[in-house]
């Protein structure tokens, strides 16, 4: 991808937190944009510095519904739909929308275009997993018509369409498997823990720790995920490829790493834990490390300084 000629490129859900890093990434790398967003969850705040920057292209449109893009396209990244639990139960339709219709949609485009497609689908896959870390032969434990269903489905489906174009039609597939990614431009109330627990720190409020705080995640930042997609854009694989990191820890260890790195005296505040929250989140990369060469390289501390920063200066925006 960095090497390659220039492309045309489109990207759903364009202006949302992972969205708008590739947006930046592709730009830099001197490919031609389009984002396609209809700014439920997303926010054009996310590419402002972007608009009016040659080769960008900001169209407000619904994923789900007939929408037309003008000229070829070399790629299409399809990031459209929420993503953080509390938008999702939101926009519980629209998600649902966004992975069938919405994907379908889009695929359509890809097939016509003879474009390569990538869909951003998601470890809330493998649902609350009865086995750790998660690879990508694990079919999942997913409650189908529980409150997270709407997100969990909405992937799983998109990640069958999707498999179906490119037995049936042969279309250039990719399918990620996005694990608990963090950084710059993520929403102050985005409901998922490194936010929460950054903007409740820097305003000296309690930290929310759902259940016994002993379930475990890992974290990648944002910055290692774009260089992931990067590089299975140019690879011939097909199937679902896991992109995380494997740093497993958990939501007390968390909490004490950002109590410190903030200076917060702030308290914890312990909460009941939501139903089908996964009590365990690591991805198995090895299919990543051997197939595409990456792993992730920022650190903990090293990602939540930036993300740090950066909420800093959101709250003070808001002030």
């Amino acid at each position: 991808m960095k090497k390659d000629k220039p492309k045309k490129i489109l990207i759903t859900g364009g202006a949302g937190f992972i969205g708008s890093h590739l947006c930046e990434y592709f730009l830099a790398h001197g490919h031609q944009i389009t984002v396609l967003d209809n700014f439920i969850t997303g926010s054009k705040e996310n590419v402002r510095h972007l608009i009016g920057k040659k080769g960008f292209k900001l169209v407000k449109g619904d994923v789900s519904k007939p929408f037309s893009i003008s000229g070829k396209l070399d790629i299409i990244l399809h990031m459209a739909s929420p993503a953080s639990p509390l938008d999702y139960m939101r926009y519980p339709i629209q998600t649902l929308d966004a992975g069938s219709a919405g994907t379908k949609n889009v695929l359509e485009l890809a097939k016509k275009n003879r474009a390569v497609f990538l869909l951003a689908s998601t470890s809330e896959v493998y649902g609350d997993p009865l086995e750790s870390p998660q690879t990508e032969s694990y079919w999942g434990n997913v409650n189908s018509i529980g409150t997270r269903s709407v997100y969990d489905e909405a992937k799983r489906y998109a990640e069958a369409v999707t498999m179906a174009y490119h037995r049936t039609y042969g279309v250039n597939t990719k399918i990620i498997r996005i694990f608990n990614t963090y950084g710059q431009r993520m929403g102050i109330n985005d409901g998922r823990v490194i936010p929460n627990f950054i903007t409740q720190a820097l305003l000296g409020k309690p930290l929310t720790v759902y259940g016994d705080g002993k379930q475990t995640r890992s974290y990648c930042h944002v910055s290692d995920l774009v260089e992931g997609i990067s590089r299975i854009l140019g690879s011939n694989l097909h199937e679902p490829v896991n992109l995380g990191n494997p740093n497993e820890m958990t939501v007390i260890e968390l909490s004490k790493v950002i109590l410190e790195m903030t200076g917060s005296k702030s308290r914890l505040d312990y909460r009941p834990l939501p139903a089908d929250d996964p009590k365990v989140r690591c991805p198995d990369i090895s299919k990543a490390k051997k197939e595409l060469g990456w792993q992730p390289c920022v650190g903990l501390k090293e990602g939540l300084e930036q993300t740090i920063v950066y909420f800093r200066s959101a709250l003070k925006k808001r002030r």
